[in-house]
């Protein structure tokens, strides 16, 4: 039990310093609140309205969402692999290679469906 101390006690010291952020926030910060503050903010465009009920997303935010995951898990299993490249050696470079044949499918798909085009 006594291994696990320093971790519950940093554990508790996060937990405090986040409720004591969230509860101090609005005492201290400021009250100035205008249009251009409470306004939706994309990347500095104008948002565009949505319709009442929710409407319909272009594709294009799906097929980001997806390059950021794919990228995510490549990098996720890539790094370790590449740490101990030495110690795997053809078997490691082998399962890589088909991790990367099966990594190259949904690039593939995401080219086709126009994910990469930056119109």
């Amino acid at each position: 039990m006594n291994v696990y101390i320093p971790i519950l006690t940093m554990a508790g010291l996060g937990g405090l310093f986040a409720l004591f952020s969230i509860s101090i926030a609005p005492i201290t910060g400021p009250k100035r609140y205008n249009r251009a503050k409470v306004d939706a903010y994309e990347c500095g465009i104008d948002p565009t309205p949505q319709p009442i009920g929710g409407g319909r997303f272009p594709v294009k935010y799906y097929l980001t969402a997806m390059m950021f995951i794919i990228f995510d898990i490549e990098i996720v299993f890539l790094y370790p692999w590449a740490v101990y490249f030495d110690t795997l050696a053809l078997f490691g470079f082998l399962a890589v290679l088909l991790f990367i044949v099966n990594l190259t499918i949904p690039y593939v798909y995401e080219w086709r469906r126009g994910g990469l085009d930056w119109d």
